[in-house]
C-alpha cells in the first residue's frame, strides 16, 4: 500500500489580520529501485583493471567522417560499429567490430577480452561500465544481472551501467573515440579497400595507440598505455597490448554457446576457472 503525503499546519503570527500558512511538505518514502550499480569513476581506480569503461561506436557518423569516407565504408562493406574497452587507469584499450547491433556480439566480445587478459595472468575481478545499450542488455536491471552472472561471473567478470545521461563515468573511452576519428579514421579509412586490410591497419592502430602513442591524462605521465601499465606492476608478457581485432558477427553466436555454463558445454572456460580456483 503506498505511503500518503503528510502536510503539516503552523500558523506563523495569529495576531495578524492575514493568517499566514506554511505548508510543510513531507516527501513519502520511496521504495529503492534496483540498481545495476555501483557506477566506478576511471580515477577511483588505483590498479589495472578492476574498472574497463566499454562502449560502442557507430564509424558510419557523417556529421564527423563526412560523405565521401562513409561512402567508402558503405561500398566497401567495412564493418560500421566498433567496440571498446577501456582500462580505466591505464587507458589500455581492447578493440573490436562488427556489421549490426546484438547483444550476442556484445556480451562475445567481454568474453574475449576477459579471455585475454586471464590469458596474460590477469587474475584481477573486472568490471565492464556501459551505458544502457540493448548490445549490452538494455535498461531491464534483472536481464544485465543474469547476463552477466551466467557469462561474465565464470571468467571474474561484472557488468554494470553508468547511471542514463551521465556519461562522464565513461569519460575516457568516450575521448578515446575521437581519437580514433581524428587519428586513425579521418587519415587512414580512404586507404583501405577491403575487410582484411582494414582488420590489419586496425590492429597496427592498436599496436601505436597502447605501446607508442603518449598520453597525457591524470597519472599518465606523458606515456602510453603499456608503460604505464609496467610502471604499476606487470611484468607478463607485452603482447598484452596486441588484443587482435576482429569481426564479431560470424563468430559471436558459436563462442557464446562454448562459453554457456548451462548448456553444459563450456570446454573453453574450464580449463581458465581452474587455474583462477587454484
Amino acid at each position: 500500500m503506498a505511503e500518503r503525503a503528510h502536510w503539516e499546519v503552523h500558523a506563523i503570527n495569529p495576531m495578524e489580520a492575514r493568517k499566514q500558512i506554511v505548508l510543510t511538505y513531507q516527501q513519502p518514502q520511496r521504495r529503492r529501485r534496483q540498481s545495476v550499480y555501483p557506477v566506478l569513476w576511471a580515477w577511483e581506480a588505483k590498479e589495472p583493471f578492476p574498472l574497463l569503461q566499454t562502449n560502442g561506436k557507430d564509424i558510419r557518423d557523417k556529421g564527423t567522417l563526412e560523405t565521401l569516407r562513409t561512402t567508402h565504408l558503405r561500398r566497401h562493406h567495412l564493418p560500421r560499429y566498433q567496440w571498446t574497452a577501456c582500462d580505466g587507469r591505464t587507458r589500455l584499450r581492447f578493440l573490436a567490430f562488427r556489421y549490426a547491433l546484438n547483444n550476442t556480439c556484445g556480451l562475445a566480445f567481454l568474453i574475449l577480452v576477459l579471455i585475454w587478459l586471464r590469458a596474460f595472468g590477469v587474475e584481477q575481478d573486472v568490471t565492464f561500465q556501459t551505458d544502457w545499450g540493448q548490445e549490452f542488455g538494455g535498461d531491464n536491471p534483472h536481464r544485465v544481472q543474469a547476463l552477466s552472472e551466467r557469462f561474465l561471473a565464470p571468467l571474474g567478470g561484472a557488468l554494470r551501467r553508468y547511471p542514463p545521461g551521465r556519461k562522464g563515468y565513461n569519460g575516457r573511452v568516450e575521448r578515446s573515440h575521437r581519437t580514433d576519428d581524428e587519428e586513425f579514421y579521418l587519415p587512414y579509412l580512404l586507404k583501405v579497400q577491403d575487410v582484411t586490410q582494414f582488420l590489419r591497419l586496425s590492429a597496427h592502430w592498436v599496436d601505436v595507440y597502447n605501446r607508442l602513442r603518449p598520453h597525457t591524462g591524470k597519472g599518465m605521465n606523458n606515456q602510453p598505455p603499456l608503460a604505464v601499465l609496467r610502471r604499476l606492476g606487470y611484468d607478463g608478457d607485452d603482447r598484452i597490448a596486441l588484443f587482435p581485432p576482429v569481426i564479431l558477427d560470424e563468430i559471436g553466436a558459436d563462442l557464446l554457446l562454448s562459453c554457456d555454463p548451462e548448456t553444459g558445454n563450456d570446454d573453453l572456460l574450464a580449463p581458465l576457472q581452474t587455474e583462477r580456483a587454484s
